[in-house]
């Protein structure tokens, strides 16, 4: 796959899914766009991609929890490389707790960066991709947005409205040229779990590189078939 002029907008591409993601779409020979609030892993990441051959490639530090930021982050794309092509929404965030334990606090977090953050996003890049009658987008809604699980209440709502929004949209864009898919993964060997205290077994769960790949496939499809959603999970808690 040559990619060759395209230009990819990654949203939350300084770790995890993200990050993976973007090298694969460099090594496609894309424009790369890799934005976070961790300005630190962009530069690294963005040293990284260039070290390997690809010149294209904008680190731009930003919150797409904030509008600004946002309308910022998708003018500069732009302007560096004239359109943007192909949407990557990895920014998210995870609490995993009792409901009782669960705070209006940690509710409006898992809202705002799981799905206020994709929001945003859309509302800059689809006028984009619709005035160029061509758009990829790939969310990440995750297992969680499809399939409940215990303590996961909060996190499940933020993700199951990510699932909705993004069917919605599917309907009031395809026939502008814009492709929709989502990513229904389970359990990611990822940072994600660095800091839940629920006892998982992370040897066992998808590498990133995995999931990566079939984000990179999901984007990629060509002719008249969309993958519309892929459900990918570890071998040992398979749902069919």
């Amino acid at each position: 796959m040559n990619l060759d002029g395209k230009t990819v907008l990654v949203i939350g591409g300084g770790r995890g899914i993200g990050r993976c993601s973007a090298e694969f779409f460099s090594d496609a020979n894309a424009n790369i766009v890799i934005s976070s609030r961790n300005e630190a892993e962009l530069m690294e990441l963005e040293y990284k991609l260039n070290s390997k051959g690809n010149p294209n490639v904008l680190a731009l530090a930003a919150d797409a929890s904030v509008e600004e930021d946002v309308k910022s982050l998708v003018e500069q794309t732009v302007q560096q490389f004239g359109s943007i092509d192909y949407l990557v929404l990895s920014a998210g965030k995870g609490i995993l707790k009792p409901f009782a334990e669960l705070t209006e606090e940690d509710f409006d977090e898992l809202i705002n960066a799981n799905t206020k953050t994709a929001f945003l996003v859309l509302k800059e890049v689809l006028p984009i991709m619709k005035e160029q009658k061509f758009g990829r987008v790939v969310a990440i809604p995750g297992v969680l947005g499809k399939a409940p699980m215990m303590q996961a209440s909060a996190y499940c709502a933020a993700k199951y409205a990510l699932t909705g929004m993004i069917k919605c949209l599917k309907d009031e864009y395809k026939r502008f040229g814009i492709r929709f898919s989502l990513m229904h993964f389970g359990g990611v060997d990822s940072s994600f779990w660095d800091d839940v205290t629920m006892k998982v077994q992370r040897n066992k769960m998808l590498s990133l590189d995995a999931a990566a790949r079939a984000v990179f496939f999901a984007a990629t499809q060509e002719g008249e078939g969309v993958m519309s959603e892929i459900v990918l999970m570890p071998e040992n808690h398979q749902i069919i």
